[in-house]
């Protein structure tokens, strides 16, 4: 076994979810955190999926992303250094298929309590909209905002608003996990 194994088995692997509307540089700050402490982070597997689509997203289509979503955090969950960090969650499913068909699947719904994540980290729409092929709402930023708060306020999600542009929207969120970390566990930060 592997001595990160040996270690992560030592520990319970904490799962850092970083969320929140189009354009808010999730991805971006995922790859931040993972390599301020020195693990990995999961991608939005939805954003690979749809890139190889030719027409929009079916009801099918969202629950193999919810799928997806899954399968890459299992995979990536063994390579963890004490924390994961996922870019994204299938929440977004849920928000997507609610926009798109007025519904969600079931099988994302009945799944979303039991794969809860230590801390959200609902990052704000205080960014410049950037153009992607695979973005569509720049007039709703702030619809969907109060919708992830709905969403994680209904999961009684532990999340923190990240605001802030540049190195301090980047310090926001790292003070925001030491902050979790220090209050709720064990964990040295310099052990990072």
């Amino acid at each position: 076994m592997p001595k990160s194994e040996i270690e992560n088995s030592k520990f319970e692997i904490l799962k850092i979810a970083v969320v929140g509307p189009e354009s808010t540089g999730k991805s971006t700050m995922s790859a931040f955190l993972a390599e301020h402490y020195h693990t990995v982070w999961v991608p939005e597997y939805a954003r690979e999926y749809c890139e190889k689509l030719t027409e929009p997203p079916t009801w099918q289509d969202e629950i193999n992303m919810f799928y997806g979503q899954l399968a890459l955090e299992k995979e990536y969950l063994p390579k963890a250094n004490k924390i994961l960090i996922c870019d994204t969650t299938f929440i977004t499913v849920k928000i997507w298929s609610d926009q798109m068909f007025g519904r969600s699947p079931q099988e994302v719904l009945d799944e979303l309590p039991k794969h809860p994540y230590d801390l959200y980290l609902l990052l704000n729409i205080d960014l410049p909209w950037e153009d992607d092929p695979l973005r569509d709402f720049p007039h709703m930023r702030e619809h969907f905002m109060g919708v992830w708060h709905k969403e994680l306020q209904e999961l009684d999600a532990n999340y923190v608003t990240i605001s802030g542009t540049g190195q301090d929207r980047y310090e926001s969120a790292v003070e925001a996990i030491d902050n979790f970390l220090m209050s709720n566990f064990e964990f040295s930060i310099s052990n990072f």
